[in-house]
């Protein structure tokens, strides 16, 4: 089942699709938090967890898939 933030996601793509005709590509991030914390605890242990670092590395996840679909 669709989740309310995930709704609220995907309506917010909606409207910047139909305002700027550009193209939205939508991405499930829910495994990515996980993999960049097994990531991040592995070269620094539980002192690598903070909330930024899991954000960024995170982000680098979800942007390194993007660009291997090859858009």
């Amino acid at each position: 089942t669709e989740q309310p933030l995930t709704a609220r996601a995907r309506n917010f793509a909606n409207k910047i699709h139909g305002r700027f005709g550009v193209q939205i590509i939508l991405h499930d991030e829910r495994l990515s938090t996980v993999e960049a914390r097994a990531g991040l605890f592995e070269h620094g242990g539980f002192r690598a967890l903070n909330k930024g670092s899991v954000d960024s590395a995170s982000a680098v996840i979800i942007l390194e898939s993007y660009f291997e679909q090859g858009f």
